[in-house]
């Protein structure tokens, strides 16, 4: 596996690993009842497909981070900084934005919000151990 691949795959997984925990363990209930979901609407859909393409563009994110990082070589600290920072000042606001018009619950952008957070911090540790 090229000197790419390895931290774009690792940096994806911890970012899915957030996700798993987030919404499958930790906000379950709370992220369904604000996200105006029912049991019988969550069993819908081609779960392997949706967790496929969450996974497809986990790794296209971390793609774009580590070419960055690669590129300018920061300290471990500033690594993340950006990766927080892509979260704050990138995902999370585009997410209010579209939440604003969809008329969407703040809890459910809270909720969403944390988990951009955590996972892009978790992507940025995870970029660490390739530097």
């Amino acid at each position: 596996m090229s000197d790419f691949a390895r931290p774009v795959l690792t940096g994806a997984a911890a970012f899915f690993a957030v996700g798993a925990l987030w919404y499958g363990v930790i906000f379950a209930k709370p992220w369904q009842r604000a996200a105006g979901l029912s049991n019988t609407q969550l069993k819908t859909g081609n779960m392997g497909v949706i967790f496929a393409l969450t996974f497809a563009f986990e790794v296209l994110i971390a793609m774009v981070l580590w070419h960055l990082i690669a590129r300018t070589d920061p300290p471990p600290h500033v690594v993340m900084m950006m990766s927080a920072g892509f979260a704050v000042g990138v995902m999370i606001p585009a997410i209010g934005i579209n939440y604003l018009y969809l008329r969407k619950p703040l809890a459910l952008f809270v909720i969403d919000a944390g988990h951009f957070l955590v996972g892009m911090a978790a992507m940025g540790g995870a970029f660490l151990l390739f530097r």
